[in-house]
């Protein structure tokens, strides 16, 4: 095992940790040991909800693979912040975003992700070192085979057990949460500790298969429910035996729908509810529309009721999203900033336009309004759609008529709606001396008459 670039046995390891005291609180035996019922006293008569077996529904199946579908989908990249412009702009492309292991593609590796995460509420991601301590693979491990571990300086371990596919050979081995991603949702009753929607669900999943096994024996029984023979009077127990097992050879399993003769008064009584009195189509119906409720799916994603009549597809996949897979994008990006130990100018961001991309209609009238507004350039908005870049498009556009925000602020720069002051009165000439009186004769006949004056 690979761990600080060191190969460090798990011997080696247990013996360099046993100074630490590490307690397991997790193991059931500590102070955080709860139990969770599918209903009230299941544990004592045995009754256990296996993740397994409820993950063969309909509804949770559906519910897992299409959230895993839809967020494995996202491109993932690392952004790096432009202190000169004020921008996230892409940088790049880390190998391990491409390819995290050696068996698994960026997609597979994010399904069993999200698919740990969602049936068991935890996802642990092991990361294998080079000989410079660089994380150079990713492994999903088997959260069954993982337990956080407590020292009693606060310190947070991981015991992971034997898993050859993801490197570890040794039967057990105690590593540090430097070691390991975790992510995990709903921590209700402590931050390590997390709770699978299944424990909200999982009754309601069962049931949704007891009513699928149950329709299963109906229709193998010809649609015909089971019931029982009555007598008039009574029988001995050996003709009882006799008549059932007649009975069962002949009218039941592959010979079901055979006609059966009856005689001594013996009558046939239904004794099944039939599925149309059980209401099973609405029973069925109702227990997808609650496991849809819990992994927060809209359900006419998995066929139930009507489409909405909306008919902007992007607005309900933005609902979807913001309901559904924001919380967990948003986690993964975080934990994979942390776990690829990026620097603090960088980021990983996965693209959710792979899911919110609008109809074709829709996004060629939001590019229009945007390069009519001035803020998207032509080529950007061809980018968008996988086109190439033509000559000139690469600056935004403006019309003539519009005036900058600067132009517009120095024309104000005075109050344009101040009232002007009022223009200014010829006043009577002061008392001239005698060489001025032909200035004075000709300012009385301009008051007079100013058309004379422009022709003298």
């Amino acid at each position: 095992m690979r761990v600080f670039g060191l190969e460090l046995s798990a011997k080696r390891l247990r013996r360099a940790l046993s100074s630490l005291r590490i307690k397991q609180t997790l193991s059931g035996v500590g102070q955080w040991f709860t139990i969770h019922d599918t209903y009230p006293g299941a544990w004592q008569q045995h009754v256990r909800v296996s993740t397994a077996t409820v993950a063969e529904s309909w509804a949770v199946y559906g519910c897992v693979t299409l959230i895993a579908n839809d967020i494995s989908k996202m491109p993932a990249r690392v952004m790096q912040w432009d202190e000169s412009q004020r921008i996230w702009a892409p940088t790049l492309l880390r190998p391990l975003l491409r390819k995290p292991n050696h068996f698994q593609t960026r997609i597979e590796f994010f399904r069993c992700w999200i698919f740990s995460l969602l049936l068991y509420g935890n996802t642990y991601v092991l990361k294998e070192r080079n000989a410079e301590g660089h994380v150079v693979a990713l492994y999903v491990l088997d959260p069954q085979r993982v337990t956080p571990l407590v020292a009693e300086d606060g310190g947070i371990y991981y015991r992971l057990n034997n898993d050859n596919l993801n490197g570890i050979p040794e039967a057990s081995i105690t590593v540090p949460a430097s070691e390991v991603i975790h992510d995990r949702i709903n921590t209700l009753w402590h931050p390590l500790i997390c709770i699978s929607p299944i424990s909200a669900c999982g009754s309601t999943a069962t049931q949704a298969l007891a009513i699928q096994d149950n329709s299963t024996k109906f229709f193998q029984n010809m649609s015909r429910p089971s019931g029982i023979l009555t007598a008039p009077g009574s029988i001995a127990d050996t003709t009882a035996a006799r008549i059932k097992q007649h009975w069962d050879e002949n009218f039941t399993g592959e010979n079901a729908g055979k006609v059966a003769v009856l005689g001594d008064g013996l009558s046939y009584q239904q004794m099944t509810i039939a599925a149309t009195d059980a209401q099973l189509i609405e029973q069925l119906k109702f227990t997808g529309e609650m496991v849809c409720a819990v992994f927060h799916v809209p359900p006419y994603k998995l066929g139930l009721g009507p489409m909405p009549t909306v008919n902007n597809t992007g607005l309900l996949n933005q609902q979807y999203y913001d309901q559904g897979l924001q919380p967990i994008v948003e986690s993964m990006e975080l934990r994979l900033d942390d776990g690829l130990e990026l620097p603090r100018n960088h980021e990983v961001w996965l693209d959710e336009s792979a899911i919110l991309r609008m109809d074709q209609a829709s996004r060629f009238e939001s590019y229009n309004k945007a390069i009519g507004g001035g803020w998207m350039a032509p080529n950007e908005a061809r980018r968008e759609e996988d086109m190439p870049p033509v000559e000139g498009g690469d600056s935004p556009l403006m019309q003539q008529q519009n005036y900058s925000l600067a132009a517009l602020a120095k024309r104000d720069a005075n109050d344009p709606f101040a009232k002007p002051e009022p223009a200014a009165t010829p006043s009577e000439p002061e008392e001239l001396e005698e060489e001025d009186e032909t200035e004075k004769a000709l300012y009385f006949l301009y008051r007079k008459s100013p058309e004379t004056l422009a022709h003298a």
